[in-house]
This record gives structure tokens, sequence and C-alpha cells, in this order.
């Protein structure tokens, strides 16, 4: 199927430029945060993360942020999961915020460590008891032969949990994504977009302007 004829023209925006920029990369994502938060824009806080296998084979999934600060940007998984088995094996990874409706993306680079237990507690309590009882259902990214057992499983976790407060499971919790590198861009016409990265070094974060 020949698709190179799908195209559309960014001419919604102005041009961003280094003025617009604050000088802090996490105070910027949370001005644009916030501004796709404002657009309504479905799962605002989805993002890419990317994860390299110990033999060098990248894998994508799709994940919800849950909190951001100075200190990263932090998700929650299962811990047996192929996510955290790469993460693992290599926890330089990469996640990436689509804001396709914005005509924006964000990109950020950076190591990853697991966020303390009591961090995770404290996420865990405030779920939904569905997505309590789907953490302790699912063995994620294992094989699974049908739904059926799926959902066999989940009776199962609704019987043993019926009553009272739904632990945490051991083998799931949160890492933080610590960034290294944040680019910012902004679609503008005739592909001559606007880009700027952010690189931390030493001596703080540098902003330089790329080439579309």
């Amino acid at each position: 199927m020949d698709i190179g004829n799908i195209r559309k023209d960014f001419a919604d925006h102005p041009p961003l430029e280094r003025a617009d920029l604050h000088d802090d990369p996490i105070r910027q994502f949370e001005r644009w945060f916030s501004e796709a938060l404002a657009s309504g824009i479905a799962e605002a806080n989805g993002f890419v993360l990317s994860t390299v296998s110990a033999d060098g084979q990248p894998s994508q999934r799709a994940v919800l942020l849950k909190y951001f600060d100075a200190d990263g940007f932090v998700f929650y998984t299962n811990y047996d999961s192929r996510k955290a088995q790469e993460i693992a094996a290599n926890p330089r990874v990469s996640m990436h915020f689509p804001w396709f409706a914005l005509q924006r993306q964000v990109k950020i680079e950076g190591s990853v460590e697991k966020v303390s237990r009591e961090q995770t507690l404290k996420y865990f309590l405030s779920r939904p008891k569905g997505s309590q009882l789907g953490a302790w259902t699912s063995p994620q990214s294992q094989v699974i032969s049908s739904r059926q057992l799926l959902m066999q499983q989940w009776e199962r976790m609704k019987t043993k949990f019926a009553h009272g407060d739904i632990p945490l499971p051991d083998f799931w919790g949160g890492y933080r994504i610590r960034p290294h590198a944040i680019e910012y861009w902004q679609g503008q016409p005739n592909r001559l977009h606007d880009r700027f990265l952010y690189t931390l070094s030493d001596s703080g974060w540098t902003i330089d302007r790329l080439a579309p």
C-alpha cells in the first residue's frame, strides 16, 4: 500500500523561540503538560516507553505517567514484565509524548531506578479496586493460553480479596526516569519544525536549537 501522499502541513502555531522556554526543562514540561491537559486531548499523560534488551533489541509500549518533579518521571508496572526485565539489563531508556493534536512532541532520555516501597504503596492504595485486582491477576508479558484463564484468575482474586484492603503485590511497583536529555518539538510549516534540546552536564542544563 502506497501511503506516501498522506501528509499534513503544520501551520497552526507560532514559531517556538528560545525566549519562550523555561531554563529548567522540568518546569517547561509542566507548562506544556498543563496545556496538553487543558486542550482536552485523550491520555495527555500517555507516553511511549522504549527499552533495550541485553542483546540490543529495542521494544516500545504505551505507559501512563503518574508523577513528575525535579527528580524525574514516575510510572508503575509489574516487576516481572518484559519492560522490567529489560530495565534490569539496561537501565537507559527513552520516553516520548506524542501530542500530535497540538503539533508537539517531547522526547526524554534518562536512566531508571525503582521508587521507594512507600511511594508505591501510596499510589497503589489510590487506584480503583479493579486496577488493584488487575495487578494481582495478570502475569504481565507472559504467554497465556486464553482470556478465559485470565478471567478465572480474576474471579479467584476477587474472592481472595473480597474483604478488607487489597495488599500491594511484591512484584509490582514504580520506576523513576531521571532525565539527562529532554527535547521539545513544535510543528511548523514546510517541515521546518522547531526543536530545542536540553542536555544535563555537571554544570547544569544547556539548551540548543536543533535543525528539523
